[in-house]
Order: C-alpha cells, then sequence, then structure tokens
C-alpha cells in the first residue's frame, strides 16, 4: 500500500471503529432484549410444567378416569377467578367462534334456516353464495350435511350451524328435499359470508332517520357510514341510533361512530391501565352528522362500546341519551393466543368517558352477584318505573354544558322509558312471541312464497292481508286453555293491533330482511315513541341544556 492509501486509511480508520462500536452495541441490546424475552417464556413454561406435573399425576394415579383438558381448563378458571367478570379463558375449540362475530364474516355456505317439527327449513338464500350458486333454494329442507343426518328430534340450529360452517374453499355435501319432494344432493364450496352488525337503517319518517347497531365488529363503521349517507340521501334530518342489547365490541369501531357526530378535536374516551400509557381517541375527520338532532336508545343490554358512544355522546351534549341504564363495563380485554390454539381475553385497562368518569359496575360482591344484577334491577323497580340510581356510591362529573352525570355504575339515560307491563298481561306476551306462533308464520311464509312477490317494503305494507288467516291457523293448534285466553284477549283492539303489527313485521323479515322487520316493530315501541317525541320537540334542548 503506498504512503497516499495509508493515510487515506488512517482518516478512515476512526470513523470505521465508530461505526463497528455502535452496530456491537445494537446487536448486544438486541441479543439481550431476546435473551430476556426467551428468559421470560422459560420462566412461563416452568410454570405450566408445574401445573401440566399436577395434571398428569392426577391422570396417572387418581382413582377414577378423569380428562385432562377439562383438569386444565379447570385450573385455568381457578387462576382466573380472583379476577375481574370479564377477564376470561377461551377454549381452543371455541375460538373461531367467540371472534366470529368481531371480524365482520365467517366462513360457510350462505344459507338462514329454521327448525320447525324437527325438520330444517331454509328460510334464507344469500345472492350469488356458495348455496345459491349450488343450486339451493328457499323452501328446500336439509337431510344430511355430509355424512350427519340432520333430519328428526333433538336437532339444534347450532348443531346445524357448527355442521355447515368450516374452512374456506372445502367442501360439504347436503342433502336436500325440495318442493316437489326429490331429493338433492348438492356440493358446496364454502366461502366467505358476511355478517352485518348494522342490523337495520330505515326512514321512520320523512325526515328522521333510524339505525339499529347489534354489536362493534371490524366492519360496523364503514357500514354505519354507508347506511347513514343513504338515510341522509332519503331526507334524514335527524337521526335515532338504537343500541338496546347491543354487548360491545371493538372500541375502535365505537370511536370511529362517535366521530360522525363529533365534531373539531373532541375527546371520545380514553384508557388507562396499571401497565399501559394513557391513551386518547378524538374525533378527527368531519363527520356525515356533525349537526342536526340526535337520540341515542340504550337499555341494561347496551355494554362496553356501546356505553363508550352513548357517553361520548352525553358529556359533549350533542344528543339524547333514551331509555334505561346500561349494563356498566368500563374494561378494556385484549385477547392473547396461546401455544395451544386457546387464547385468553384479559382486562389491561379501565375506559373512561371524556368528563373523566368510569361506568364499570362493582364486582365486589362476587361474580354470580354481578351476573345477577339484571335480576337485581328487575326486583327493586328499576326495569318497570322506579328511576333511580343509587348516587351515594357514585361520584359526580359534568357534561360540557355543566349538567350533572355520575360513574360507576353504567350510563344514566337523559330520559327514562321503562318497561311498560301495564298494556298486555304476560300470558297474552308469551302467546304472541311463542315459538308455536313463529312455526305458523314460517309454514304460511314457505307455502305462499311463490305469491308472496313484493317490489317493495311499501307494496307489501300496502298488499300483504295474511294477518286473519295466521292468526286462525293458530289458535286452532293451541290447546283449548291458550286459545280461550287468546280469544278473549283479542277481543281488545289494541291486542290485536299488536298481533297483526307483529305478524306482519315477521313476515317482512323473511322477505326484506331485519329492515322489513323494524319498519313495523318500531311503530308500537315505546323508547322509540318517546325519542321522536323529545327530537321533534323543544324537550330536546332542554334535556341537552339549552343547546
Amino acid at each position: 500500500m503506498d504512503i497516499q492509501g495509508r493515510d487515506r486509511w488512517r482518516v478512515w480508520l476512526p470513523l470505521l471503529c465508530a461505526v463497528v462500536l455502535i452496530a456491537g452495541m445494537i446487536i448486544g441490546f438486541n441479543l439481550r432484549d431476546t435473551l430476556r424475552s426467551k428468559r421470560d417464556i422459560s420462566t412461563v413454561i416452568e410454570r405450566n410444567d408445574r401445573l401440566d406435573d399436577l395434571i398428569d399425576l392426577v391422570d396417572e394415579k387418581y382413582v377414577d378416569t378423569v380428562n385432562n383438558n377439562v383438569l386444565y381448563k379447570d385450573a385455568v378458571s381457578g387462576i382466573l377467578k380472583s379476577l375481574d367478570p370479564h377477564t376470561v379463558y377461551i377454549p381452543a375449540d371455541e375460538v373461531d367462534e367467540v371472534n366470529e362475530g368481531l371480524e365482520g364474516g365467517f366462513s360457510g355456505v350462505g344459507v338462514e334456516f329454521t327448525v320447525l317439527r324437527d325438520t330444517i327449513e331454509v328460510t334464507a338464500v344469500t345472492d350469488k353464495g356458495p348455496a345459491a350458486t349450488a343450486g339451493m333454494q328457499v323452501g328446500d329442507q336439509l337431510i344430511k350435511v355430509n355424512d350427519s343426518l340432520v333430519a328428526g328430534t333433538h336437532i339444534t340450529p347450532d348443531r346445524i350451524s357448527h355442521l355447515l360452517k368450516g374452512k374456506a374453499q372445502t367442501v360439504v355435501t347436503v342433502s336436500v328435499l325440495n318442493g316437489a319432494g326429490a331429493l338433492k344432493s348438492l356440493p358446496i364450496t364454502r366461502g366467505l359470508i358476511p355478517t352485518s352488525s348494522i342490523e337495520a337503517s330505515i326512514m321512520i319518517d320523512d325526515h328522521t332517520g333510524f339505525i339499529k347497531i347489534s354489536h362493534f365488529s371490524a366492519t360496523t363503521a364503514p357500514e354505519f357510514k354507508t347506511a347513514l349517507s343513504k338515510l341522509q340521501n332519503a331526507g334524514a334530518q335527524q337521526l335515532i341510533v338504537d343500541l338496546r342489547d347491543n354487548p360491545g365490541g371493538y372500541l375502535d369501531a365505537a370511536t370511529a361512530i362517535a366521530d360522525n357526530f363529533l365534531d373539531g378535536d373532541k375527546l371520545v374516551v380514553f384508557t388507562s391501565g396499571s401497565h399501559v400509557p394513557k391513551t386518547e381517541y378524538r374525533a378527527r375527520e368531519k363527520g356525515l352528522f356533525e349537526t342536526g338532532r340526535l337520540a341515542i336508545l340504550v337499555d341494561e343490554g347496551s355494554a362496553s362500546a356501546s356505553e363508550i358512544l352513548a357517553g361520548a355522546i352525553q358529556d359533549w351534549d350533542r344528543g339524547v341519551i333514551i331509555g334505561r341504564r346500561t349494563y356498566g363495563k368500563g374494561l378494556v380485554q385484549e385477547q392473547y393466543e396461546l401455544p395451544d390454539g386457546a387464547a385468553l381475553r384479559l382486562t389491561i385497562a379501565r375506559y373512561y368517558t371524556p368528563s373523566g368518569r368510569c361506568i364499570q359496575r362493582s364486582f365486589s360482591q362476587g361474580k354470580q352477584a354481578y351476573y345477577h344484577d339484571y335480576e337485581k334491577r328487575l326486583e327493586n323497580g328499576e326495569l318497570t318505573g322506579n328511576d333511580s340510581l343509587n348516587t351515594s356510591d357514585t361520584i359526580p362529573f359534568y357534561t360540557a354544558n355543566h349538567r350533572i352525570v355520575y360513574g360507576g355504575g353504567g350510563i344514566k339515560p337523559d330520559v327514562y322509558v321503562p318497561y311498560d307491563t301495564t298494556r298486555f298481561s304476560l300470558s297474552f306476551r308469551n302467546l304472541i312471541f311463542s315459538p308455536e306462533l313463529k312455526s305458523v308464520i314460517c309454514d304460511y311464509f314457505l307455502q305462499n312464497r311463490t305469491r308472496l312477490k313484493y317490489s317493495s317494503i311499501g307494496e307489501f305494507t300496502r298488499s300483504f292481508d295474511g294477518q286473519e288467516q295466521i292468526t286462525g291457523t293458530y289458535l286452532a293448534g293451541l290447546e283449548p286453555g291458550p286459545r280461550k285466553l287468546l280469544i278473549k284477549e283479542l277481543a281488545r283492539p289494541v291486542n290485536k293491533d299488536f298481533m297483526q303489527l307483529q305478524i306482519k313485521a315477521r313476515m317482512a323479515r323473511f322477505l326484506f330482511q331485519d329492515n322489513g322487520y323494524y319498519t313495523f316493530s318500531v311503530q308500537d315501541d315505546d323508547v322509540v315513541k318517546k325519542a321522536l317525541t323529545v327530537i321533534n320537540s323543544d324537550l330536546y334542548s332542554k334535556v341537552i341544556g339549552g343547546k
């Protein structure tokens, strides 16, 4: 090497050493973290080995035969027993079913069915879905799924669903009996069947839209925007969002929907836990419905993500919350997959509404008391007219308009609507919502489906006249006691109108899915009626503080 080359080498040598030193440090840190992770994992495995050793010992030495899987599940349940009610262990064979509702779809064949007199009757076939492509039609009766006979006693919808579902692109062979009495064997290639969490989106009147959200899944936010846009194009200037019996789901879906209602950079919710940093979720985008009157319907079945949405709307005085106090779940879960395919849904944080309240109910009395809160509310009259919340166990917070709201026990509505136990007797309700009446309506639909062709819900509303025939068939099949009771109840015009409305609603569901059902059911819904009264009057401004 010449002198000039050596000089250049001397110049670059310190830089090269520095680079090597930095690279060594980075590799060292990464190796340290990797070893630390392995050490942590080894500790978990070591602890798990102790559990496995105990289960193996019981399996080998116990006086009777035991099921190792049951022992392991019981052991894990025991570990989680002292934690909150929403931290749960999910066995491997249940993970797919548990996750299915949150992912916006599942792998199956695309049919709806009902069990009538131990027979599986196909009541709907997804347009262009796998079953439709294979030739299955409404009115077909399922006889066999692969080698499993499904016609006869002890048939349950869950069992049929389990047989029809499976991995995408796998083939299931279904034997069906068609309307002409011919037995057909249909090989069906399973595919992705989308499931919508927007149960219904309809216009209640010329300027009021109604959207029913059944749960918050990965696809709820875009589904909601599509539904809302259609309603706005149909003339919706005010909106009712129904979250009753909505158990929650993905937090992101709830915050994205709230973003449609809140302007600016408003806080929607924040989460915080001992091992996770505080995280804020804010309105970021220009929403589709930042102005216009808004009502959110809730009840004791509205939980988690439903409460996030309702809490944000209430705290910002953006709309009116109507119904009954919500479930009271203010805990955030994260799901961790376990090596054997099972999962642990672990509570990692609490969520807080914009005003700072956590609405998680106490579970200090144990999980059984926690789960039986509905019965407690029913017994103390909260669900049937006693609009009370024990404020001694809650802390007051303030909305944007300085209205007092409380945490610690669910979202208390701005306008309370109890169960109406006075209009109809319990026995009459039981007869109206009995499985036998459902069967009679389904029979009528299947027997008359060729003539039940309507271009729209409006045409169905004007033309359908099968209520009297369905009522007569139902009465004829009842035992003498119930038949006499129903005849007596139907002598009251209000009862007869209610039964005919319910028949029409359920027939409309067969023909127009859930939009058809809700078109009629909302007409006799006390909470919806109250929402319409509020948003169409000065009461709306008074409730939210004169905004």
